[in-house]
């Protein structure tokens, strides 16, 4: 059998999109590691820098929390495998930066002044823990995405509670039935028939 609908496991995944987003963009704002040129100051390259997709991959996770509260069914899968892909994006843009030289994995991108970073090939080079926010941000998208695919039907559906419709209510209290039958001039004894030749139920 499958579990009804969980509002709590919504509000979980719409916390960890908004984590993720804060965790992306915190990380793009950082400086993920200092360059040392001989006499002269060091220089910060910031995850904006050498990451420039972490500001895209932040927004769509803060626009699929709007998604995943409005969309249901096959939408809302499709939105699981964005959050995954989005996901791949960031680790193919924080991988190289933990593992290899920062200024490599940086290709054309520019310090502030114009220079292309480039520039500063074969220098001394300090990285940070920055990119491991970003990483971080990374594992929630995936556990999102992931959770969405497999347990879509576990989401309630957004206005769910109109779907009936104007449709009658089973569960009506029979008493107020009753009442209603006798209001609009049928028996209830008779399972809301006419009652009586003139479908009254005060007729003599």
């Amino acid at each position: 059998m499958t579990a009804p609908p969980s509002p709590r496991a919504l509000v979980a995944v719409c916390a960890a999109l908004a984590l993720a987003a804060a965790a992306l963009a915190g990380s793009s704002a950082l400086t993920w590691a200092e360059v040392s040129p001989p006499g002269r100051a060091a220089v910060p390259l910031s995850g904006g820098m050498l990451a420039p997709s972490l500001t895209g991959m932040a927004l769509l996770a803060l626009g699929g929390i709007a998604s995943a509260v409005a969309m249901s069914g096959l939408l809302r899968r499709i939105l699981g495998v964005l959050l995954v892909g989005a996901a791949v994006v960031v680790g193919l843009a924080v991988v190289p930066v933990l593992v290899g030289d920062p200024v490599a994995a940086a290709g054309g991108a520019s310090l502030p002044g114009g220079a292309p970073v480039a520039d500063l090939a074969g220098l001394p080079v300090t990285a940070t823990p920055a990119p491991a926010l970003a990483a971080a941000g990374a594992l929630l998208l995936v556990g999102v995405g992931i959770f969405i695919l497999l347990r879509e039907p576990r989401l309630p559906r957004f206005g769910a509670r109109y779907a009936t419709g104007g449709r009658a209510d089973p569960a009506r209290d029979p008493d107020r039935r009753a009442w209603d039958d006798l209001d609009e001039g049928r028996d209830p004894t008779t399972g809301g028939g006419p009652a009586g030749r003139t479908g009254r139920v005060d007729d003599p």
